[in-house]
């Protein structure tokens, strides 16, 4: 049986270098929240509290503020923890990955979903420091293999590319068909 050892060992938690900063920018998303209740929750006229559409979104922010606040506090009381920005900057770099897909949503349209795939997968795969033909060509056939996956075999539709438009008309439907 274990002893109790006071509430400041039942509290102790593991903390990251960024988890003030962290803790600024949940306060203030929460905040920026709390802000625009009124503007997309509606209280309707009459009706019981709990099922008003703004009662449980007015609930979730209210407490997502009370809690990022005490997270604030915890984080502010505890003792400072060096390479709080080391952390901070491997949070920003992960947004070059939401970048790189935003290119390929934006590119799919334009070149189609197989020459997007494949060129993709490659460029990714070199990102990531793979170098090696033979793995390249790997990354361009795993490409080709999502693309038939989804179209051909689930019959994902995703639109085709601008591109097909100069293809023969046979070549063409066979294109925006499969791939």
């Amino acid at each position: 049986m274990t002893r109790f050892k006071g509430l400041q060992e039942l509290f102790k938690r593991y903390r990251r270098p960024g988890d003030v900063v962290f803790a600024w920018v949940f306060l203030l998303f929460s905040v920026f929240l709390l802000t625009q209740l009124d503007t997309q929750s509606p209280w309707k006229q009459g009706g019981k509290i709990f099922s008003q559409p703004a009662f449980w979104p007015t609930v979730s922010i209210y407490l997502m503020v009370f809690f990022s606040a005490l997270h604030l506090l915890s984080s502010v009381l505890s003792p400072r923890l060096h390479g709080r920005w080391g952390e901070v900057w491997q949070w920003v770099r992960t947004l070059e990955y939401a970048g790189w897909f935003m290119a390929y949503v934006l590119s799919v349209p334009v070149a189609g979903y197989l020459p997007c795939t494949v060129v993709f997968a490659v460029l990714l795969a070199l990102r990531a420091g793979y170098r090696q033909l033979g793995t390249l060509a790997g990354a361009a056939v795993m490409g080709v293999v999502i693309v038939v996956a989804f179209k051909a075999f689930l019959q994902v539709k995703i639109p085709g590319g601008a591109v097909y438009e100069y293809l023969p008309t046979g070549l063409r439907a066979f294109m925006l068909t499969y791939f």
